[in-house]
């Protein structure tokens, strides 16, 4: 068991935390961008990093707008209010950071993507605006992007809440999701490796419409079973177990590798 080393990089304005064996930081490996969840940190992340980078894989975590090196000081609620501004964000620097992973020779093939929470969500996301993505881990993540933004402004509104947006920029913030709404985009995953990992008992990010789009995609999935796989924990909440963590990473690493 080789050593692992973590840099701390700025590619094109973005911080990130770049994992991997010593012994092949320069060289091309298979690589996963992982995405952390709102109010973390790339560094919140670091135990994923490790298990993947321990079977030979390159990890990127960068830090979310307005997270980690980023933030601006704003209160969670500040945040939640930006929360979908946050996940475009991710989902087109994503794109920047693999295009620049291939131009530094860093990667063997194409890259995995994999988050937790609002990083899950951004994953899902991501699945449907990028065909070259060759595997994914969904950790306590959500596909359905319009429904749930919906149920975020009813909520803002029954706390009395008001959103500093107009109507308008409503419809224009719900056209924009939809595009990117896994439930109404099924075809995009293309039969990709795709894991979940969610806890039934979470009140962050429901478990029942995560759950019914893994169900939606059996059909999709049904010549290659084995390239879908939910993984649900009863008793757990809005907090990925270390089964969970584990299980993730090993696939993960398998997939990214085929």
């Amino acid at each position: 068991m080789g050593k692992v080393k973590v840099e701390r990089e700025q590619w094109g304005g973005i911080p990130l935390l770049h994992i991997a064996p010593e012994n092949g930081f320069n060289a091309k490996l298979p690589t996963v961008v992982f995405f952390h969840g709102i109010t973390s940190a790339k560094e919140h992340n670091l135990h994923y990093a490790y298990q993947l980078a321990e079977k030979g894989i390159r990890v990127l975590l960068p830090d979310a707008l307005l997270h980690g090196e980023r933030a601006e000081a704003l209160t969670e609620m500040q945040l939640i209010v930006r929360f979908w501004e946050i996940v475009l964000t991710s989902i087109k620097e994503l794109d920047y950071i693999n295009e620049t992973a291939h131009a530094k020779q860093l990667v063997a093939g194409e890259i995995a993507i994999g988050g937790t929470s609002m990083g899950g969500i951004t994953t899902l996301g991501a699945l449907t605006a990028y065909p070259w993505i060759k595997a994914a881990a969904v950790m306590m993540g959500a596909g359905n992007y319009v429904e749930l933004s919906n149920a975020q402004i009813t909520q803002f509104e029954s706390r009395g809440y008001k959103l500093p947006i107009t109507i308008e920029e409503r419809e224009q913030l719900q056209n924009t999701l939809a595009l990117y709404d896994s439930t109404k985009h099924p075809h995009t995953f293309n039969r990709r490796p795709l894991f979940f990992w969610h806890g039934e008992q979470d009140p962050v990010v429901p478990f029942e419409p995560t759950f019914n789009l893994y169900t939606s995609l059996l059909e999709e999935y049904a010549e290659v079973p084995e390239r879908l796989h939910f993984m649900r924990e009863k008793e757990s909440g809005h907090a990925v177990s270390r089964q969970g963590m584990l299980a993730g990473t090993a696939w993960l690493a398998k997939h990214v590798v085929e």
